[in-house]
């Protein structure tokens, strides 16, 4: 089987979530199948992948352009001899749609968010006009990959009779297995010594890019909300921020605040995940799934969220090392941080990696693309 995957943003080189979610799963993906993908110009081919990479796309910013380029992929789809199309998000939907229109193969949407809630939550004018036609676009596909069951549940309610074959095709991690408890003690030391941490902390972290809205909502949640409770309590802690994007009033804010560390962008997220005491994300604002949350839970971090923020999470196996509160309640949410254990030695359930291990998603998603030959 060869797939064509087409990719509307820079996702190489993967630094971010989402950009990692689209490397890590078509390098998984190459395990069960070829696959090449046609890529919008601003990629970086730093490396070699195990499969093929174009970048000659235009940009979903204006995507409309990408017309031109539509015997191009004809084509490569034709010399290739491709058999199934994948689609990442919605934004190049259309052009799927038309690419099935003219050499008759089957497209599948691969879904990372409900992109128009998304939009409808960064406040962009134009979330109405993007969520008519999402919905035309998703009608029109062969098959959809959700990332979670409320994505999928919200869509089928918006198209009851008229929607696709779905599957849940997640987030994922690369590790097989979490890491040991020495391993999380050399990282808490590391952390410690790096940015000059008492020992007797608890060391709670988020991360995220600050152009996002959940994420940037979650960082001001955290700095002008949970920080002034926190501050009344008898309690010895650091929160460390990681990511890019921030704001340089955000930054000042921070500055006077010395319970907040400011890490921006870091190269090795995985150190600090194994290191810290728990993850906070108090968010309310969510649409698919938390890739930081998969990315915690794997490296054994205790995770603390809103009920919104665990999209996607919700597994019985979870509850010892993932707590969930209310959306905007944020006098709960201190109470669990005040609660978590210093000591998160405490191994998550082996059945999180069976279902989040890339590998494992990569041959589900292999199996749905079989069903569509």
């Amino acid at each position: 089987m060869k797939v064509l995957g087409i990719i509307s943003f820079k996702a190489f080189p993967a630094k971010m979530g989402g950009q990692k979610g689209i490397a890590h799963f078509y390098h998984y993906l190459s395990n069960h199948c070829s696959v090449i993908l046609a890529l919008s110009k601003e990629n970086e081919i730093e490396k070699t992948y195990p499969f093929q990479l174009h970048p000659f796309l235009f940009n979903h910013w204006v995507g409309f352009l990408n017309i031109i380029y539509i015997p191009s992929l004809i084509k490569l789809i034709k010399q290739e001899k491709i058999d199934i199309i994948i689609i990442e998000h919605s934004y190049f939907g259309w052009l799927g749609f038309l690419l099935k229109y003219f050499t008759g193969k089957p497209f599948i949407i691969h879904s990372h968010n409900l992109e128009f809630e998304r939009f409808k939550m960064a406040g962009r004018k134009w979330w109405k006009m993007y969520a008519a036609y999402e919905k035309w676009v998703h009608k029109k596909a062969n098959h959809i990959f959700y990332k979670c069951e409320e994505d999928a549940e919200a869509f089928l309610q918006l198209l009851p009779a008229k929607h696709p074959s779905y599957s849940i095709i997640t987030y994922g991690t690369h590790l097989e297995k979490a890491p040991t408890h020495q391993e999380q003690l050399a990282a808490r030391k590391w952390v410690e010594q790096h940015h000059n941490i008492s020992t007797n902390h608890l060391i709670f972290l988020f991360n995220g890019t600050m152009n996002y809205a959940p994420n940037n909502n979650a960082a001001n949640i955290i700095i002008k909300q949970i920080i002034p409770l926190l501050q009344k309590e008898k309690l010895a802690y650091t929160i460390i921020l990681c990511g890019n994007g921030f704001t340089e009033s955000f930054l000042q804010l921070a500055d006077n605040i010395p319970e907040i560390i400011i890490a921006g962008y870091v190269p090795d997220i995985d150190t600090y995940l194994k290191g810290c005491t728990a993850f906070i994300q108090p968010s309310a604002l969510a649409t698919g799934i938390k890739t930081k949350l998969v990315e915690a839970l794997a490296n054994n971090l205790t995770v603390i969220t809103t009920q919104s923020g665990a999209r996607g999470l919700h597994y019985t196996y979870l509850h010892d090392k993932m707590k969930i509160v209310e959306d905007n309640n944020i006098e709960k949410f201190i109470h669990q941080m005040k609660s978590v254990e210093l000591d998160n030695s405490q191994p998550i359930d082996t059945l999180f990696f069976e279902n989040f291990y890339w590998n494992n998603i990569a041959h589900k998603a292999y199996l749905s693309l079989l069903q569509l030959l």
